[in-house]
């Protein structure tokens, strides 16, 4: 059996889920999410918890028992707390605004970038540090996607570390041409 799938998902205060034929519906503070689950398991919403099982052990079920669980419980999550990634600019002349729904990016292309914030995702920057951008929203799939469409128009190069990167990832630099020329010839 699933250990992930096993564990019941606690519902939070403020928060309903529904399930309705193959439909979960979670409603919460932050907004409402639903998803509709594969054949292979059933949801049910017993007191303050949701419990998922599978119909039969063969490997679809097998597979789909944990992953229905997670994502239950990211939608439980992300309806009251909600879900927030942080990216960073670095570069001389890289900057980012934001206009009504469209994120404009200047990173160094010949051109800015406007990029269209979609439906359930907030994005600010730092009050201080206008290279600094927050990603907010309740479905934790589009948080992540929104911040990884962002970082991909210029990732962090590994020489000088120029570039849109996660505020918590590490950019291993390497040495330039002038470096591996002071060790060479004598």
């Amino acid at each position: 059996m699933s250990r992930i799938g096993k564990k019941p998902v606690a519902i939070p205060s403020g928060v309903t889920v529904t399930v309705s034929g193959r439909k979960v519906t979670v409603k919460g503070a932050k907004g409402e999410l639903s998803y509709e689950f594969l054949p292979e398991v059933n949801v049910t919403v017993e007191g303050s918890t949701v419990v998922v099982t599978r119909k039969d052990d063969t490997i679809a079920s097998l597979c789909r028992h944990g992953l229905t669980r997670q994502l239950i419980a990211n939608m439980t999550i992300g309806v009251s707390k909600g879900y927030e990634k942080q990216l960073e600019i670095i570069g001389v002349g890289y900057k980012a605004q934001i206009k009504g729904k469209i994120l404009v990016l200047n990173l160094g292309h010949s051109h800015p970038i406007d990029y269209k914030i979609p439906e359930g995702i907030e994005i600010a920057q730092d009050e201080k540090n206008k290279n600094m951008l927050f990603i907010r929203g309740a479905n934790k799939e589009l948080v992540g996607q929104v911040a990884a469409d962002i970082r991909n128009f210029r990732p962090p190069e590994p020489y000088k570390g120029k570039g849109v990167k996660y505020i918590d990832e590490v950019i291993i630099r390497k040495p330039g041409k002038a470096a591996a020329g002071a060790t060479g010839a004598a």
